[in-house]
């Protein structure tokens, strides 16, 4: 072979991508995104066989088997998608969506109603949009408490009309809290590496943490909550749902503007975290996961301040909950009227569910939606919009911040959740204690990480902070995940 011919082969050779001669593999279970972006740039596996990998474990998990149920929609152009997906940070990588979501494609967007079944949304939500042009495939829609559970008192979290009952991996017979169910059931039975969800007040947070997930949400604002079916804009955000905190760091730095967020395995050295004792609960077993954390961050170099007190949070949180059904009213009819459909206002919406009352109340009512119905006259809105003021100067600027300032902290801590009940539709959820009403006030970040079990059943460690802190918070959370590994894969068990 000649000089010349020998270069051109070698240029050529260069050329090719890094998977030509190797032989492609699907990928391990419960790959997190940063595995499948190295599986990917290695060229041991390709986007197809992602994709095919996560279908089939959807049929083989969701849909026969232990029937989790966390999927509502599968996206028929996943494979195609999978074959032609842009280059960019989530380059083949597939993500699900919670179904108050839009997405302007074969796919439905309904909250887990039947009043919204028959019109589709006609232009995906901005986030969609930003994860498809990230590369990202849009594998489907997942199950939710409908409405995001704002329909009634007695509601069963991960139902819906539509979708029916989501159940929680690790114990079936035990709720997966709500509302993202089907996105935290989803990422923990591992039928995808991550999914969006959203939050209003511990919609992305109680689920994650119920499921053993990483749980995240944002400062709201920084991910547009435009083509989102809305409760409430004051507390409304999406946010990631993922097996690791790095992987909820990837999503975030695609579906926020100009976010970045490096994290440290080291961040908790000097770090001053305060325990919210009053947010902990009394549950014992749930109390020794935590205490035995609090040792390793301090052992880890963290300063921990013992306890803190949001003396505020009470009030802040009856005064929000006074404004959203308010809010509620107002929001949801200017979606729906812009939504076009066969309900175009919260009144026509109750009228609905009357009308479909074997299909769509056959459990529990819609008591907060009449509630709110009646909340139209100009003096109600205008003292809802007060009470909405004093909830978030109550959470944000006198509790959340002033408990931070005044102990120089980095954030604030506690255990996520106690252990989820079981699973009762004649009577609704039982309304295990859950933390997120300070952060979901005031429209700060809260992240969940895996903390450990009781009785088979997760329980997660919150990170609280200020306003636009998140990438800090993340930080922080990567290094406990680091310290600590205590996520593991579901058992499917049936009792």
């Amino acid at each position: 072979m000649t000089r010349r011919r020998l270069l051109q082969t070698a240029a050529a050779a260069a050329a090719l991508p890094a998977s030509c001669g190797k032989k492609h593999l699907p990928p391990p279970p419960y790959a997190t995104l940063a595995d499948l972006r190295a599986l990917l740039s290695s060229g041991q596996t390709t986007p197809l066989l992602i994709a095919e990998h996560c279908l089939a474990r959807i049929a083989q998990i969701d849909k026969s088997g232990p029937r989790v149920n966390a999927i509502l929609e599968l996206n028929p152009a996943a494979r195609t998608l999978a074959t032609s997906c842009p280059p960019g940070p989530l380059h083949g990588l597939p993500v699900l969506i919670k179904d108050n979501i839009e997405t302007a494609d074969d796919m439905l967007t309904t909250a887990g109603s039947l009043a919204l079944r028959m019109h589709r949304p006609a232009k995906d939500a901005p986030l969609a949009q930003r994860l498809r042009a990230a590369g990202a495939v849009i594998l489907g829609k997942t199950n939710l408490s409908e409405w995001a559970n704002i329909r009634s008192p007695h509601s069963t979290s991960g139902w819906s009309a539509r979708g029916g009952l989501t159940r929680n991996p690790h114990r079936l017979t035990h709720s997966a809290s709500g509302s993202s169910s089907g996105s935290a059931a989803a990422v923990a039975a591992g039928l995808a590496p991550a999914a969006i969800g959203t939050e209003t007040n511990g919609s992305i947070v109680s689920p994650a943490s119920a499921c053993g997930i990483v749980g995240f949400k944002p400062t709201v604002g920084l991910i547009s909550g435009a083509g989102i079916i809305p409760i409430t804009h004051w507390q409304d955000t999406a946010g990631p749902m993922t097996l690791t905190v790095q992987d909820a760091a990837l999503l975030m730095q695609t579906l926020a503007d100009n976010f970045t967020a490096d994290l440290q395995s080291d961040a908790l050295k000097g770090a001053r975290l305060g325990v919210i004792r009053s947010h902990c609960g009394k549950n014992s077993q749930v109390l020794a996961l935590f205490d035995a954390a609090l040792e390793k961050l301090h052992a880890a170099g963290a300063v921990i301040v013992d306890p803190v007190n949001l003396p505020t949070m009470r009030e802040a949180g009856s005064l929000a909950w006074k404004a959203m059904l308010i809010e509620l009213r107002q929001d949801l009819n200017a979606y729906l009227a812009q939504r076009g459909g066969d309900v175009r206002s919260l009144a026509e919406l109750i009228a609905f569910n009357e009308k479909h009352r074997d299909t769509e109340m056959p459990h529990f009512g819609q008591e907060f939606f009449e509630q709110a119905e009646k909340l139209g006259m100009p003096d109600i809105i205008a003292e809802g919009a007060a009470a909405r003021a004093e909830a978030r100067r109550l959470a944000g600027p006198d509790g959340i911040d002033a408990a931070l300032r005044e102990h120089r902290l980095d954030a604030l801590i506690c255990p996520t959740n106690d252990p989820v009940g079981k699973i009762d539709l004649a009577h609704g959820d039982t309304h295990e204690r859950v933390a997120s009403t300070p952060a979901a006030v005031a429209g700060y970040p809260h992240l969940t990480v895996p903390l450990g079990f009781v009785d088979h059943l997760p329980i997660g460690f919150s990170f609280m902070g200020t306003a636009k802190t998140d990438a800090h918070i993340l930080s922080l959370g990567h290094a406990f995940e680091q310290l600590t590994q205590a996520r593991r894969a579901p058992e499917f068990r049936a009792a």
